[in-house]
């Protein structure tokens, strides 16, 4: 089922409860930068995440090199962000919560 895409002032609310997520320029996705104390962390984080986004059924795009992993959110289906994006940063967000060093929380 297609998802509603949200208005300027629905994401922005919704970012408004997300640390650390920034919008893009184009306002179409959202983006953040996480950096985990090792390899194996960054990896568990990004196993954590890949099971939330298959029950979502919503994938993130992201990056990972050694212990950092970018991660961008959209629907592309939606041509832009909806609930969904924002169930599936805050669900990183807490797979990341325990991984993360004190000082990059």
């Amino acid at each position: 089922m297609k998802q509603e895409k949200l208005g300027k002032e629905a994401v922005a609310e919704n970012l408004s409860k997300m640390e650390g997520w920034v919008l893009a320029e184009d306002g179409l996705s959202i983006w953040k930068a996480f950096r985990f104390k090792s390899f194996v962390e960054a990896f568990g984080f990004m196993t954590e995440s890949a099971i939330s986004a298959e029950k979502l059924n919503h994938h993130p795009e992201w990056f990972n090199v050694y212990n950092k992993v970018d991660v961008t959110l959209t629907t592309h289906d939606s041509q832009g962000l909806t609930e969904l994006d924002f169930k599936l940063a805050a669900r990183m967000d807490r797979a990341a919560a325990g991984r993360m060093p004190d000082h990059l929380k």
